[in-house]
């Protein structure tokens, strides 16, 4: 089956999850536009790649560099949103500023990159929307009351966004992970189990999102939840 060639932003893309899809999808051909808080990050100059430095949690110089971007990139069709950090602790131990940039960067963001990005892809035959989720959006869970707020409001979102979408060639999918071994876990005080059973990798994901982008044109992949065979925590 040949691969139809895309024009893919993907935050977060200098690490983790983020770096994984965005190298997968420069492999198979596609243009990758990589998001960064930091694009020294990105040490190589590759074909078909570019960068765009935006610190997520900025929300005031979101709106007009968002703006920019989809001017200046406007072949983009699909989005990949995998920025995002975890914090965890007792909501009386988030100040009101740490809260606010949890959300911030895992929820609020990304609904102004859709919004900023949305009327091109409403006009295109095709785009897709792809949002990494967490399974703490399926459940809540004790010290993760926030970070579990973050990913509860990304899948209502997507939810809603989908029915939005539905007369358009826009496709929405959430993919719900459960713990992956990347840097996520570095600030932590918990990180999966050595075994590899305990954990996902994060070509386990982008595999996923390639099968997204590659499934049928006219079939709408909602949500996946994706979860390593055990989930045995350690503690640090």
């Amino acid at each position: 089956m040949s691969i139809i060639k895309r024009t893919v932003l993907v935050t977060g893309a200098s690490s983790g999850i983020g770096r994984a899809i965005a190298k997968q999808l420069l492999q198979q051909g596609h243009h990758v536009i990589g998001v960064s808080r930091n694009i020294q990050q990105f040490i190589h100059t590759l074909e078909n790649f570019s960068t765009v430095q935006l610190d997520l949690s900025c929300l005031n110089e979101l709106p007009n560099q968002l703006k920019a971007l989809a001017k200046h990139f406007p072949a983009i069709d699909t989005v990949v949103f995998a920025a995002g950090f975890g914090q965890f602790g007792s909501i009386e131990e988030f100040s009101c500023a740490q809260i606010e940039t949890l959300m911030a960067v895992n929820f609020t963001s990304q609904v102004f990159l859709t919004r900023a990005l949305l009327p091109q892809f409403k006009r295109k035959p095709r785009s897709d929307l792809i949002y990494i989720g967490s399974e703490a959006a399926l459940k809540g869970s004790r010290k993760g009351a926030m970070y579990c707020a973050s990913k509860f409001a990304v899948r209502g979102f997507t939810q809603a966004l989908r029915e939005e979408c539905s007369k358009s060639g826009v496709r929405v999918c959430l993919i719900n992970a459960g713990m992956v071994k990347t840097p996520f876990f570095d600030t932590l005080s918990f990180e999966p189990a050595e075994d590899e059973s305990n954990y996902l990798l994060p070509e386990d994901i982008a595999d996923t999102v390639d099968y997204v982008l590659n499934s049928r044109t006219h079939i709408v992949i909602d949500e996946i939840n994706l979860n390593p065979l055990n989930k045995v925590v350690k503690f640090k």
